[in-house]
């Protein structure tokens, strides 16, 4: 990419069965919600056997670097392209997973996190900002 800002393709909250709790897609690579719900249960599919839950974790499929994280009965997910910075990409996910961990009063799991839907979704649109990570790069003012 030519940005010097990093691209995010989509931020993932799935349930424990691959259902979703809340996404937000920031690139145009999945133009139907079909498509969209393909990829989420591929992606939940072939990361599901990981030991994701102490830290985060990394694999590429179909040239998208993912990183992810399990806790309780959420499974969080972001996504950048293959030639995105993996450090960042993390960063990414730990902020939305700090940010959810305080929105939910340490309570992160599936109940909780439908009940303060409305909180989850205005932190989706936070933390990223029409597909660039809004929290690592501010440009300098002029």
């Amino acid at each position: 990419m030519g940005s010097s800002c990093p691209s995010i393709k989509n931020i993932l909250l799935l349930d424990s069965e691959g259902k979703r709790v809340a996404v937000k897609y920031f690139s145009d690579e999945w133009p139907t919600n079909s498509a969209k719900l393909a990829f989420e249960k591929f992606v939940f599919t072939k990361t599901l056997k990981t030991n994701a839950r102490t830290e985060s974790e990394i694999t590429l499929l179909e040239n998208n670097i993912i990183i992810y994280k399990f806790v309780q009965d959420l499974h969080f997910f972001v996504t950048g392209g293959d030639e995105e910075n993996e450090i960042i990409l993390a960063s990414v996910l730990q902020g939305f997973f700090d940010a959810i961990t305080l929105l939910l009063r340490n309570n992160v799991d599936k109940r909780e996190a439908l009940e303060n839907l409305d909180l989850i979704l205005l932190c989706l649109d936070e933390i990223v900002d029409g597909g660039e990570h809004g929290l690592l790069y501010r440009p300098e003012p002029e």
